[in-house]
């Protein structure tokens, strides 16, 4: 990639995935702005940005993943600051959209959070939001400013025909019915067919699986999700498919939130290799094993390229990412 030099375009990390924000930097032949976070004695976030971004084109980075809370704080008192000392403009770089799931009244008297945090960060002053694979795609709707909302399946579909597929029956199932639309998309790039786990789930983390729609007999699966929390629907998906007829399980997903007993689960699992990308950082203790990371860098590098340079993003959602020279 061409390295920028122009002084007014700039890029800030924020406390949640700085090594994905560095890889970004360094695809873009950059330096990361200079910020410091730190803390008062009673938790209280404070932010100094420690050079000049009046008239800047600001891009900050912040995925809003564990701790959530403090997380998106620091991405509010950010964009604050930010426009407190004239920013041109503040783009919010999203690689993974907290409170994603509650994005609508499953049960009365629930809150729309994602909606109110999509208003929160509006709000604050935010002028534009680069997203990648929201829990549901109309969350892009909850925002007042513009939203670029990329995909995960085409690096997923690389890694996967790079290393293990070329020649082989595959199927990509989705582990609900609302994944179809994920499912179908890394289906096209596998140029496989794709099955659906019907499920039912009696209570928040705990799903049962209820019946396959789809052949996955004597085929190579491969799971797909936007996230995998506790991981207990893609396991017992995965046993399902298994015990239906697949040789091989396999499962990505874009977003490694692994909270609780996630990492047991599924190194206790039929799933020969889960994939997923460095949206959210994980600790030292969830890499290895059966968890495979691949980079969502240059992707969202070529992104805020384009953005910056008010060129079409949508080319980055029609094909299999390829860095373009």
């Amino acid at each position: 990639m061409e390295h920028y030099s122009d002084p007014k375009f700039k890029l800030f990390a924020l406390s949640s995935n700085r090594p994905l924000a560095e890889k970004i930097a360094s695809d873009l032949g950059i330096e990361l702005g200079k910020v410091s976070v730190t803390h008062f004695s009673d938790g209280e976030i404070k932010i100094n940005i420690d050079e000049s971004i009046r008239g800047a084109h600001v891009y900050v980075l912040q995925s809003t993943s564990s701790p959530v809370n403090d997380n998106i704080m620091e991405l509010l008192i950010m964009i604050d600051a930010l426009r407190r000392a004239s920013a041109k403009t503040i783009n919010v770089v999203l690689p993974y959209y907290g409170y994603a799931r509650q994005d609508r009244k499953a049960q009365s008297r629930e809150p729309i959070t994602s909606k109110l945090v999509a208003n929160m960060i509006t709000q604050a002053g935010a002028d534009r939001v680069l997203t990648l694979d929201l829990h549901a795609a109309q969350i892009q709707g909850f925002f007042d400013i513009p939203v670029d909302h990329l995909f995960g399946a085409p690096l997923l579909a690389n890694y996967f025909l790079e290393n293990h597929f070329k020649e082989k029956d595959i199927v990509v199932v989705s582990p609900d019915h609302g994944g179809v639309t994920r499912a179908r998309k890394l289906a096209e790039f596998l140029h496989a067919p794709i099955a659906i786990i019907d499920k039912r789930r009696p209570k928040a983390n705990v799903a049962e699986v209820m019946n396959i729609i789809g052949d996955v007999n004597g085929k190579v699966a491969v799971l797909i999700d936007d996230m995998i929390d506790t991981a207990g629907t893609i396991t017992l998906a995965a046993q399902a498919i298994k015990d239906a007829g697949a040789t091989e399980v396999y499962a990505c997903c874009t977003h490694a939130v692994l909270s609780g007993p996630a990492l047991e689960r599924i190194n206790n699992s039929v799933i020969k290799e889960v994939v997923v990308t460095d949206s959210i950082n994980l600790p030292e203790e969830k890499r290895g094993g059966k968890i495979v990371e691949i980079s969502v860098s240059q992707l969202m590098a070529e992104a805020i390229r384009r953005i910056h340079e008010n060129r079409s993003v949508s080319p980055l959602f029609i094909e299999k990412f390829k860095m373009i020279d």
